[in-house]
């Protein structure tokens, strides 16, 4: 087992807050899209070309006292929050906004310590060019665990289009309990069919302090910056 996944089986108590960067309003509907403004002179998408490889970067906003790993694979933001293979999006298209990189090449990075986890990714070439229409409020389930998706506020970052959604996803373990997680989740789309995405994990039970509520956003911008200048 990856080692970026060793949260799946301990961090079941929590609520999932997802906010991706897409140019909507996480899985917004085509009201909420928000596209960002271009800078003089350049094309859509943010400028490029784009250097996955250059995402370890990125690193250097973490907090201090974090944990690093690197990310290689082909993953998701899904995974992240802590479905497995199999899951199922309702409306189906909506799926897309939780697997923006459609199985293309990985580079990241996750990192654990007491305010959370967080990974950041950059997949691509090949990765969706957009965010769906028609994903105002949505719900996805897998397993044991089921989440229900609404918009959430998405960070502007110059030409490059992003979405924001929110979700609280419970899991049913032996016994009849239920179990809940919570995450962030921000995702712009790139020029040259490349994405950049970045979830935090939370604990809102634990005792500890968790990260700020900027976190993921302000980290997405400093991914895409790294990946793309």
């Amino acid at each position: 087992m990856p080692t970026w996944m060793w949260y799946h089986s301990g961090v079941r108590t929590m609520a999932i807050c997802l906010v991706a960067t897409v140019g909507v309003t996480a899985c917004g509907s085509p009201s909420d899209v928000a596209p960002p403004a271009p800078n003089p002179g350049t094309s859509s998408g943010a400028p490029g070309p784009v250097r996955p490889a250059a995402v370890a970067r990125a690193r250097a906003d973490l907090p201090a006292g974090y944990e690093v790993t690197d990310i290689t694979e082909p993953v998701a933001p899904v995974f992240f929050w802590g479905f497995k293979s199999g899951w199922v999006a309702q409306p189906e298209h909506c799926g897309e906004l939780v697997d923006p990189g459609a199985g293309t090449p990985v580079r990241g990075w996750s990192a654990s310590g007491p305010g959370g986890i967080v990974y950041a990714v950059v997949a691509g070439p090949g990765a969706r060019a957009a965010a769906p229409d028609g994903c105002a409020a949505w719900s996805l389930t897998g397993g044991h665990t089921s989440a229900t998706v609404t918009p959430g506020p998405a960070p502007t970052i110059p030409d490059a289009p992003t979405v924001a959604m929110s979700a609280v996803a419970t899991t049913t373990v032996e016994g009849g309990t239920v179990t809940r997680m919570h995450a962030d989740t921000v995702t712009a789309y790139l020029a040259g069919a490349y994405i950049a995405s970045v979830t935090v994990v939370t604990d809102p039970g634990s005792a500890q302090q968790t990260l700020p509520a900027d976190t993921a956003p302000h980290l997405l911008a400093q991914v895409v910056s790294a990946v793309t200048r």
